[in-house]
This record gives structure tokens, sequence and C-alpha cells, in this order.
């Protein structure tokens, strides 16, 4: 039996987080020092002592999730990685898992992706909503018929387990393709507090942000495969690694599929490393006989 590391994303940070870790272990005290000056600000004060409210910043949520998962993972004993896999935000702390990038690098990385994407979401108003015990085919079907007889942007972007996908696109455009949503069957469509269109083709200029920063990176060969978002496979080769990277930004976070990939290549146990526990959640409900665990998730 094969085990996985999965890394959570953006919406899995709360107060105090990573606190245990700074104050119980030398080397996860460092890597902090070391994230604040790469920053320039402390964002270590943020996590431990600031509110909800301060952490729901793009520029502070994105790099404390992404130092809370890599910090747990490389300061605590386990076993090595089988396989490694991220949601959305999560891939850049999977990189680090396995080699394919350093601790610093993909810091920086994190920043600039927080940065690009705070400015997209400026540049017109859009939003997301999560649609619940409707077949991932006829979310699908209503996006494309609300884009193409509204011109208003709306995709499937993330899915997370069969019966919870996730829309993405113009505030117009996402209300009505809920409303259809309902119509259609959905449990329920609801529109969620977030200040973008992550993962649709309004994160554009994000990308090209992000692609010349990633470009000019260094990417190692992994230690194990990634099972990326964009393409819900196993990857192994650092230009493919990097390219898909970048189409993250637009792509979908195909997370069922993902896991499913995953299963099919043997994985039986899968080890969360980070803030909450929804990876675990989610994972239990494509794969009712995994293994879950966590790694610093409280």
């Amino acid at each position: 039996m094969k085990h996985a590391y999965v890394f959570p994303g953006q919406g899995s940070q709360f107060p105090g987080m990573g606190k245990n870790l700074y104050d119980t272990n030398e080397k996860a005290k460092e890597l902090f020092e070391r994230a604040n000056e790469i920053l320039g600000f402390r964002i270590s004060d943020i996590m431990f002592s600031g509110t909800e409210e301060d952490l729901k910043q793009t520029k502070v949520t994105q790099p404390a999730v992404f130092l809370h998962a890599v910090i747990a993972f490389l300061c605590t004993e386990h076993g090595q990685p089988d396989m490694v896999a991220g949601h959305s935000l999560g891939e850049f702390s999977a990189l680090v898992a396995n080699g394919t990038l350093s601790f610093e690098e993909a810091l920086k990385l994190v920043a600039i992706r927080a940065n690009a994407m705070q400015k997209a979401c400026e540049l017109q108003p859009s939003t997301m909503a999560a649609i619940l015990a409707l077949d991932d085919a006829k979310v699908e079907e209503i996006c494309a018929a609300v884009t193409a007889e509204t011109g208003e942007v709306v995709v499937a972007a993330n899915y997370n387990c069969p019966g919870q996908l996730v829309i993405s696109g113009t505030v117009k455009g996402v209300e009505i393709a809920c409303e259809r949503m309902k119509a259609a069957g959905a449990k329920r469509a609801l529109v969620l507090p977030v200040g973008g269109a992550f993962h649709s083709p309004l994160m554009a200029p994000a990308k090209e942000e992000l692609k010349a920063a990633i470009e000019t990176a260094t990417f190692n060969t992994p230690s194990c495969p990634v099972y990326q978002n964009v393409v819900a496979k196993a990857v192994t080769n650092p230009a493919e690694i990097k390219q898909n990277l970048i189409d993250q930004l637009t792509g979908a976070v195909r997370w069922t599929q993902s896991v499913q990939a995953m299963v099919a290549d043997g994985a039986g146990e899968f080890t969360e490393a980070g803030p909450g526990k929804v990876l675990q959640g989610l994972v239990q409900k494509i794969h009712k006989d995994a293994v879950v665990n966590g790694i610093e998730n409280k």
C-alpha cells in the first residue's frame, strides 16, 4: 500500500496556526523566521496572533497556509511519500515535499501568486459558488450554456469530491448559473464569500505574472510523482510540472480525479499536512476505504 501526502489550499487558515510548531520545534522556528525575511513582513505574528479578518487578506492567506503545511511536513517525523498532491495553492507545498522546489523558491512564488491573484480580483467583480448534489456533466453543461447565451464567464473550477463542484466566474454569470443549477435539481447552489473567480479565465492577468516568475525558477527532478490539479495524473518531468503549475491559475482543480488516479496507482493511506482536515474529508468521500490522518492540523 502506497502512502500519499496531500496539502490544503486557501480557506483552511485559522488564528494561531503554526504557533505550536514555532514554540516546540527549533527547525520550525528557523523556517518561520526565514519566511519573515523573505516576505519582508512578520507573517508569523499574523498567523499566531492575528484575527480571522487579518488572515483573509490574500497576500497573507496563501503564504500562511503554505508555511503551515510545509513546515509541518519538514519538521515532524513521518515516512517518505510515495506520491504527493496539493489542492490549488497546496500544489506548491507538495512540490517542496517531493524536492521539486526549495522552501525559499516556493515561498517566493507563492507570494508572487498571491499578489497577482489579488490584482486580478480587483480588475473585475467576480466570485465562486459551491454546487451540491448535481452531476459534474450537468454543471459543466449549464456553465457552458450560460457563457454562450449571456457572454458572462462561468466555468467549473474545483472538482472537490463526488457531488461537490465549485463554479467560478463573473458575479452575474455565477448568479444566473446558480439559479439554473437549482432548477436542474442541485441540493444547494451557494455563493461563497470569496473576492475573485479563482481557476477561471478571469485569472489570466495573474497567470502571465506567475508564468514569468515560474519560468526563471529552479525546478528539480522530484523524488516521487506529483498528481497535478490540471491533469489529474502523475507527473515527474520538471518542464511539465512548470507548465501545469502555470495553467492551474486559469484551469480547474481536478481533485476528485487526482485522488482517484492516486488510488488507481496504489495509494491506500493519505496524510494531510497543514491546517484543518478538509482534504481528509474529501479523500474519504472519494475513496471510502482510504486510511486518512493529518500532521499539525489543529
